[in-house]
């Protein structure tokens, strides 16, 4: 994959969501929810205002909503911006 991103956007892979609860029930897909942790891919150099806090290899968490959902080689990533990411591991 040779996908770089621009300005302040990261390129993030979504962590899978759980299949079982912690007491063992197995959750079907129309009950799982969007998983909001993921590991950065890629990122953009920043900009002139805004240096970046975030690095290929982080785990980060971000918003429910937050970026563009893309597929590359047939694997699912999210594309965002820096400010969408709430905190990193």
């Amino acid at each position: 994959m040779t996908l770089q991103p621009l300005s302040d956007r990261v390129l993030v892979k979504p962590v899978a969501a759980e299949q079982k609860t912690a007491g063992g029930i197995i959750i079907p897909d129309s009950a799982k929810e969007k998983p909001l942790k993921g590991e950065v891919i890629a990122a953009g150099p920043g900009t002139k205002d805004e240096a970046m806090q975030v690095a290929a290899g982080d785990v980060v968490l971000y918003g429910k909503y937050a970026g563009t959902e893309i597929e590359l080689d047939g694997e699912k990533f999210l594309i965002m911006r820096q400010s969408d990411i709430l905190a990193k591991f």
